[in-house]
């Protein structure tokens, strides 16, 4: 079967595109320390480009629940991976040729986070639209690309830095804009279906007046804060508990984080038709309760490590299972409702983190005092799951 009738190849650009997604927001954190030695920035002001990334994905999100049904999804997947490459090409080339080097890296940023913000939205419709079975299993399996991704992008990198040497860091971000490239060419070949057609969608307002949608949007919020609450402090956690080298941390910290969430969504792709995706989720929010407060409370820093590594175990399936209820408790919602959920969760993938460093702020600078705190994120998961059972009951 050609390229164009054939809608696993639809699949397997959208594992690329979230491969893509995992390039564009883990490969220039690696490079921090080396932009303040190359350029003389302050870490404060590098650190605002991860602030601006996800602010403008947020914004992408808003924006395309509004826009993506009337541009049309072919058109916007294929902008999205042109963003993502010129923002990675910029990457290494505005810094240089801009009077001011950090404006230079804040241009990137806002563009390959415009690609990033639009594949969030864009690929989990895409997917949910071919006309495939197993749809949760499609889901599941298809978000733990962006696990593996972003696994490939720091051990490539690590070993690129390690071989080539850092120095040389421009070419490996040409390198990685190749796959975003390759990728934006694939798009444009293979068929793409829609959820629902434009006048069968619900708006923005009419979701808004769904009480169901609210609840859906309370999951993936909570599904973002569990996940990132964990993992955007598991380096530091390891360095600080460990007392390893950045290197060993990263290792140790985010890839053994990002390894064991790509092993639960691949997991539920294999066993989706055997167990409910609602249980599921309330298990998975049990074992992330139990690693927050062994990560926390644990005396032992290597059990306490062992915690940060169950819990992407745990959280891996909240993401991709809001997606799949969503689609199936409120079946007209659309690309609004996918991209409102996108908003939401990276609502929570901001706010999970900032309760954890707040909190540990508050206490001195204890961490596990503040990992604790991210325990209430899984608790209210399973508020929200037991309050979507009822709402889609009294629906009914």
């Amino acid at each position: 079967m050609r390229v164009k009738e054939n809608y696993n190849h639809t699949i397997n650009a959208c594992y690329l595109g979230y491969i893509t997604q995992a390039i564009v927001n883990n490969f220039a954190p690696l490079l921090f320390l080396t932009f303040q030695r190359s350029y003389g920035i302050p870490l404060d002001k590098i650190a605002l480009l991860v602030s601006v990334n996800f602010g403008v994905q947020l914004l992408v999100d808003l924006l395309a629940a509004k826009y993506v049904d009337k541009v049309g999804y072919r058109v916007s997947v294929v902008a999205a991976h042109v963003f993502s490459v010129a923002g990675l090409v910029g990457l290494g080339i505005l810094p240089e040729l801009l009077p001011d080097a950090y404006l230079g890296l804040l241009i990137a940023v806002i563009l390959y986070a415009v690609g990033g913000g639009l594949i969030e939205v864009l690929i989990s419709p895409i997917v949910e639209a071919c006309p495939t079975e197993r749809k949760e299993a499609a889901m599941s399996l298809l978000h733990s690309f962006y696990c593996w991704g972003h696994v490939f992008v720091v051990l490539a990198s690590t070993l690129y830095f390690t071989v080539v040497g850092v120095e040389h860091w421009k070419y490996l971000a040409f390198l990685w804009a190749l796959i975003p490239a390759a990728n934006a060419l694939f798009f444009l070949q293979v068929p793409i279906r829609v959820l629902v057609e434009k006048e069968e969608g619900m708006s923005i307002g009419e979701l808004a007046r769904t009480k169901l949608f609210w609840v859906l949007l309370l999951l993936m919020v909570c599904a973002g804060a569990s996940e990132q609450g964990m993992s955007q402090w598991a380096s530091a956690f390891a360095e600080a508990g460990l007392h390893v080298s950045k290197t060993m941390g990263d290792l140790m910290g985010p890839c053994f984080f990002a390894v064991l969430m790509g092993c639960s969504r691949a997991l539920y792709a294999k066993v989706s038709d055997r167990i409910d995706l609602k249980k599921f989720m309330i298990y998975s929010s049990v074992l992330c309760i139990a690693s927050y407060l062994l990560a926390s409370l644990s005396p032992d820093p290597v059990l306490s490590l062992v915690g940060c590594g169950l819990c992407g175990l745990s959280v891996g399936i909240m993401w991709p299972g809001t997606f799949s209820i969503s689609a199936a408790a409120c079946p007209r919602g659309g690309t609004a409702m996918f991209a409102l959920l996108a908003l939401g969760g990276d609502l929570g993938c901001s706010s999970g983190p900032a309760v954890v460093g707040a909190v540990t702020g508050w206490l001195d600078g204890n961490l596990k005092q503040g990992l604790l705190a991210g325990v209430c994120f899984p608790i209210l998961l399973i508020a929200g799951i037991g309050l979507l059972k009822r709402t889609s009951a009294a629906k009914r």
